[in-house]
């Protein structure tokens, strides 16, 4: 059995691990004067094609509504995005790049894939894998693990 000490040894390198990597991600969007709220936002539209809706943008990224629509207004205001009502259902609506914002948009994007692109060349695809595989293992077993504990304390 493995002891505690090594077991929080590596929960310990893990955190810190998670925090470069956030850090990275938040000093890269500093750098080119946004925010990750607003890079994520950019990336979910470019990703969409044909527009999205905040509700699917929330989902996705897991920010809360509010906080994205703060984001559009601003986007809006800026004249990158325009907002117009789904047919279906019109309370909420799509989000589309202006020709301005699409610009924009493919700016930023593209700079971003292409840092993180080169970064997955250097460690290589094989390690990519291995690191993308192992962090999707942690997360099912944490739900698991948190579902047994959440189980346990609230009968």
């Amino acid at each position: 059995m493995i002891s505690n000490a090594i077991l929080m040894e590596q929960l310990n390198q893990y955190y810190d691990a998670w925090l470069q990597y956030n850090n990275v991600y938040e000093e890269w969007v500093k750098a080119h004067g946004l925010s990750v709220n607003c890079l994520l936002v950019l990336c979910a539209i470019c990703d969409s094609g044909d527009g999205c809706t905040q509700k699917r943008i929330s989902q996705k990224w897991l920010i809360p509504k509010q906080t994205i629509n703060m984001v559009f207004k601003d986007l809006q205001r800026k004249g990158f995005v325009e907002l117009s009502p789904l047919p279906e259902d019109k309370r909420n609506k799509t989000i589309r790049f202006t020709e301005e914002g699409k610009e924009y948009a493919d700016t930023i994007v593209n700079a971003l894939r292409k840092a993180e692109l080169s970064v997955i060349e250097e460690i290589g695809v094989e390690r990519m894998q291995l690191l993308n595989d192992s962090m999707a293992l942690f997360a099912k077993l944490f739900h698991k693990a948190g579902s047994i504990n959440d189980n346990e304390t609230n009968p």
